[in-house]
């Protein structure tokens, strides 16, 4: 098993802030430095350390959260599509009863899909309508894996 199967185990599901994401590309970097170890400059002979345009430029794979937003978009499509009956629709998209606690709400779910779809250019869509069409939703699955987070 990879580590980075270990590393997005139930990805699909997180509800991630942007300072969490910044970890998370924080610590991929880590590793691919650890992968690339440092260079030495034929010219010079120093030892140059990989900056993150090089390592992008060396790993060719998407970007650890590209990943994440991918696949919790594909969870949502599947979500859409188990129907209300289920356990699984009413946890991530159900309405909770009561107050709420005071302060900033926290950010939910539904609030990363509906943030992943503005940033691919689909957020003025209906989301539960565009993925119900299948072929439709896949468009904005994949665009979002070509997203330049920086």
């Amino acid at each position: 098993m990879s580590a980075k199967a270990v590393v997005l185990y139930g990805c699909e599901t997180w509800s991630l802030t942007l300072q969490e994401e910044r970890k998370l590309r924080v610590f991929e970097n880590m590793v691919l430095r650890r992968i690339f170890e440092p260079r030495r400059d034929e010219v010079t002979g120093e030892w140059t350390r990989l900056h993150n345009e090089g390592l992008n430029d060396l790993y060719s794979s998407p970007n650890i959260v590209w990943v994440i937003k991918s696949r919790r978009m594909r969870w949502a499509g599947h979500v859409v599509h188990m129907g209300e009956e289920r356990g699984v629709y009413r946890v991530l998209l159900g309405k909770l009863e009561g107050r709420r606690p005071l302060g900033r709400p926290r950010r939910r779910w539904v609030d990363n899909i509906r943030m992943d779809l503005q940033e691919v250019g689909c957020g003025y869509m209906d989301r539960m309508g565009l993925a119900q069409d299948r072929d439709r939703w896949r468009t904005p699955v994949s665009a979002v894996m070509k997203l330049r987070v920086l």
